[in-house]
């Protein structure tokens, strides 16, 4: 009982905030109140997500590419989810995207399992390569920022050489923070580029923070946070075999690859998520609820 009670406080307050910010802020023309995600949201262990599919979400920001409208893209993991409930700057960077894509096999059971209907997950990595497609198609410049001098410039060339035609209007490393003044040249360059979309491949949540600190600056109708996209594209790590990604398991392979930095992630971020889950079908149970609503 003590639990329920706490519950129903948790959510008397989520209401009460998300009342307050709808009616202080401005609605776009298409009825999205700016600085909040696009509608069609559920809401998974405190966090706002889209349960699209990989055709929709290119839909969505072709469309509003074509507009000039900003929008930031993000994707969130189990690792993201668990970290947002303790840094304040990360979830606010987070919940303030436009789109919010489900990445992540343990997202995707853990939502369904608490009754939201999500169709597929939408990894960054594919939907990073559709857009570069994308561009080609729509003749949109692409600007990439992340990684070391060797990966972003080994990125660029795979990128084109996939890519026949794409326009690159620029490209960064990401330790730019290491040099004194080196982050306002860095947002000076995009905005001079002239691209259209802009991939930040660097880790959470200093992409997340970057995004959020600079997006008006940029100048760049469409900005996603790729992570280690580049590593990959650029070959410096190889991803899991399909069945494996079909099966959930991406995660594990990557822990083969890398076990010595990323166990500890794992054994910490898993476990909290499943107490996580274990805490917030409790306080389902306690409201009876059984399918939660699209918003």
């Amino acid at each position: 009982m003590r639990r329920c009670r706490a519950w129903r406080d948790v959510v008397s307050r989520e209401a009460s905030s998300a009342e307050n910010k709808v009616g202080s802020s401005e609605l776009t023309d298409d009825g999205n109140v700016e600085g909040t995600p696009l509608p069609g949201t559920i809401t998974f262990l405190g966090a706002p997500m889209h349960p699209w599919t990989m055709s929709e979400t290119i839909e969505r920001i072709e469309a509003r590419i074509l507009e000039n409208r900003f929008t930031q893209h993000v994707v969130v993991n189990v690792a993201k989810l668990v970290n947002m409930q303790d840094d304040e700057e990360l979830r606010s960077a987070v919940t303030g995207c436009h789109i919010i894509n489900i990445d992540g096999a343990g997202v995707v059971w853990g939502a369904r399992a608490l009754g939201h209907e999500v169709p597929e997950r939408v990894a960054g990595i594919d939907l990073f390569v559709e857009l570069l497609g994308l561009a080609v198609q729509r003749g949109h410049g692409v600007y990439f920022l992340g990684a070391d001098d060797q990966v972003i410039e080994e990125t660029v060339r795979v990128a084109r050489s996939q890519n026949p035609g794409l326009q690159v209007a620029g490209w960064h490393h990401g330790y730019y923070w290491r040099e004194e003044g080196g982050e306002a040249r860095v947002v000076e360059a995009i905005r001079r580029s002239g691209a259209s979309m802009l991939f930040v491949g660097m880790s959470s949540p200093r992409k997340e923070k970057f995004i959020a600190e600079h997006q008006e600056s940029l100048s760049v109708p469409f900005v996603m946070g790729v992570g280690g996209s580049f590593d990959v594209l650029a070959g410096r790590v190889q991803r899991a075999p399909r069945w494996m990604q079909r099966a959930g398991l991406e995660w594990f392979y990557r822990l083969v690859q890398e076990p010595r930095r990323m166990w500890r992630r794992y054994l910490t971020t898993n476990s909290r998520y499943g107490l996580l889950l274990l805490e917030q079908g409790s306080g389902d149970r306690c409201f009876g609820r059984t399918r939660p609503r699209v918003v």
